[in-house]
């Protein structure tokens, strides 16, 4: 008999926002995935079990089928592409922006740029469209230093408010993307657990559904 559903959700922010819509969908985790040290936590429904796992590292776990769904932001998917995934529902939980920043008051750039980035994938791609050679330097954090120290012209990062870009004499430039999470599912899992996962993606989906009408409802 095949075991619990495993759901690999992404630490921090999105998680945050993530667990109000499994609560609604009656999933509950058995202690705060936020804290706990346990890699593998259970729920209040016995055909369901929960990883907390860094962003990229979700849509691994889900494409190799080691976990059955994931919720993971769409920067992650933009940056390891879909292959082996659906993408069923969007949550509208962490909303950004994927964006290229630079000094404030930056000359533009020419034919060829640095960027620094995590997104070495998305910001290849960005500039290869707009005629523009980038030499990638992969950061994974600080990624506004690189401009302020010189290493690079560009950085390539998420977005949210923009405060911390400012603060270091950065602005957002351009936008990539608008990014939002994604419940993703294992394809071949869909095939193989489809009851499971169906009940899964349309509860989320009722869950979601409440949220932005009592939203739109709510005075403002």
């Amino acid at each position: 008999m095949a075991g619990p559903l495993t759901l690999a959700l992404t630490r921090g922010r999105i998680l945050k926002d993530c667990l109000p819509l499994l609560a609604a969908a009656g999933i509950v985790p058995e202690e705060d995935p936020g804290s706990s040290r346990k890699l593998v936590i259970g729920t209040s429904r016995p055909d369901v079990r929960l990883l907390v796992l860094r962003g990229s590292d979700v849509t691994v776990y889900v494409r190799h089928g080691a976990a059955d769904a994931g919720v993971v932001g769409r920067d992650m998917l933009l940056e390891a592409g879909s292959e082996g995934l659906y993408e069923p529902l969007d949550l509208g939980i962490a909303r950004c922006r994927l964006m290229t920043a630079g000094m404030a008051g930056c000359a533009p750039i020419g034919a060829r740029v640095r960027v620094a980035t995590k997104f070495v994938n998305v910001a290849r791609r960005f500039y290869a469209a707009q005629g523009v050679q980038a030499d990638i330097i992969k950061l994974y954090g600080a990624m506004e230093l690189a401009p302020v120290l010189g290493l690079a012209e560009r950085i390539v990062d998420i977005v949210d408010t923009g405060n911390t870009l400012r603060a270091n004499g950065l602005e957002p430039l351009e936008t990539i993307a608008e990014v939002s999470s994604r419940l993703v599912v294992n394809k071949a899992a869909m095939k193989l657990r489809p009851r499971l996962l169906g009940e899964l993606v349309d509860g989320l989906a009722h869950a979601v559904a409440c949220r932005d009408a009592q939203a739109a409802e709510a005075p403002r």
